[in-house]
């Protein structure tokens, strides 16, 4: 079984960035295979690691969910074929294969009524995928809803991401407390506190995250060619080797020696 990764915090404080660097530091250190899952609604790293996503689960979801309200002529599925084994066939379509690693996007549901028998045809799709790699990374949205509705296995690693503020690390905390009370028991969790001037954090920083008892993994400096490479759509983990950024994640990930 994979060694799953989830990587959470609140929105804009970098942590699908931290992520992609994350996945391609692994990578180079050996740490592979590696499948990466972007779990989060407003999906986009693929643009930080610069791989085209062509469908979605959350795609194939929506159109097995639908297919049931459509006249037989303008089904989707065969009638020959369960729903079951149509979304093995259109969860593989899903999966982008890269040099080192693969990527799947859960992306989001868009029409209304009950995804249960979706999802769970979702949830068995993912757990055979997983004993095909050593690690899964996980780039979740807040509240790590895939993972506390049981839509994702077990998790072995939790990465808190904030940024400098004490909203960001309240927020952390809150969801500290939701692996808490999910019972998801990973064997590791801590914060990472991004985008800290000149990499040094001031003591109301600190002292939140001792209130909130947070275990710190590392503390990544700003860096402005991170929103520079942003800007121009380049993909963040072209950053050159030098950049404090990359320099911080490879040392997170060595301290963290899963």
């Amino acid at each position: 079984m994979a060694h799953i990764i989830a990587v959470a915090g609140k929105g804009g404080v970098g942590k699908t960035t931290l992520s992609g660097l994350l996945i391609q530091s692994m990578c180079r250190m050996g740490k592979k295979p590696i499948l990466a899952v972007d779990a989060d609604a407003n999906s986009n790293l693929n643009e930080v690691l610069g791989v085209e996503v062509e469908m979605t689960l959350g795609d194939v979801r929506e159109e097995i969910a639908q297919d049931e309200n459509r006249k037989t002529e303008d089904k989707k599925i065969p009638s020959s074929m369960s729903k079951a084994d149509y979304a093995e066939i259109m969860f593989q379509r899903c999966l982008i294969e890269d040099d080192d690693f693969d990527m799947l996007v859960m992306g989001r549901t868009q029409g209304k009524g009950c995804y249960c028998f979706v999802n769970g045809l979702l949830q068995s799709q993912l757990q055979k995928l997983v004993p095909n790699y050593k690690y899964m990374v996980v780039d979740n949205e807040a509240g790590m809803e895939h993972i506390s509705r049981g839509i994702l296995p077990k998790v072995d690693t939790i990465i808190l991401v904030s940024d400098c503020s004490r909203r960001g690390v309240q927020a952390a905390g809150r969801i500290a407390e939701l692996v808490e009370e999910c019972n998801l028991t990973p064997k590791t969790m801590g914060l990472i506190v991004n985008r800290a001037p000149g990499g040094v954090l001031n003591e109301g920083t600190r002292e939140e995250i001792e209130k909130q008892g947070l275990t710190l993994l590392g503390v990544v400096p700003h860096d402005e060619r991170v929103y520079e490479y942003d800007c121009d759509g380049k993909p963040t983990v072209t950053l050159p080797e030098d950049s404090p950024v990359r320099t911080a994640m490879n040392e997170i990930i060595r301290k963290l020696s899963f």
